[in-house]
């Protein structure tokens, strides 16, 4: 009987998107409010069906080992904390993810990746800008600069 649930609950997650590692909260949740990371880049391990943390940058990381840390052809998804000066000169600080989607990448990673998207972030509480980028340019520090505000 367990074991019917447990194939059911798995089946399900198939059909809304991946599953998400408790790492992946974990770790979020530690950038969020201990700030001990600069970002965290996720990926999606196909076979076990699952999101999964990659990498992740230490506080004094720059935003330039953050966007090397991409892969040029493969998709991902990332959380990069960006901290800025406002006009009135307050230090403040955004949370972004970052749905990254290279031209260069199969379109059925593209495809899983879209899909499973939205279930994904919403594990994530406390994001604040949300970016699509499918090349370099739609998501550098201009662009970066420019929604943080």
């Amino acid at each position: 009987m367990i074991l019917a649930e447990v194939v059911h609950g798995s089946q399900a997650n198939a059909a809304s998107g991946m599953a998400v590692h408790d790492d992946c909260k974990l770790k979020f949740l530690e950038l969020k409010a201990k700030r001990t990371y600069r970002f965290i880049v996720f990926k999606i391990e196909e076979k076990q069906k699952q999101v999964v943390v990659e990498k992740v940058g230490e506080p004094t990381d720059s935003y330039e080992a953050f966007t090397a840390s991409l892969p040029a052809d493969e998709c991902r998804y990332a959380v990069y904390d960006f901290d800025f000066v406002t006009d009135e000169n307050c230090q403040k600080s955004r949370i972004f993810f970052i749905a990254w989607s290279p031209d260069t990448s199969k379109v059925r990673s593209k495809m899983i990746y879209a899909s499973s998207k939205d279930r994904f972030k919403r594990e994530l509480d406390g994001i604040q800008v949300e970016l699509q980028a499918t090349d370099p340019s739609e998501m550098d520090l201009d662009v970066i600069r420019s929604r943080a505000n």
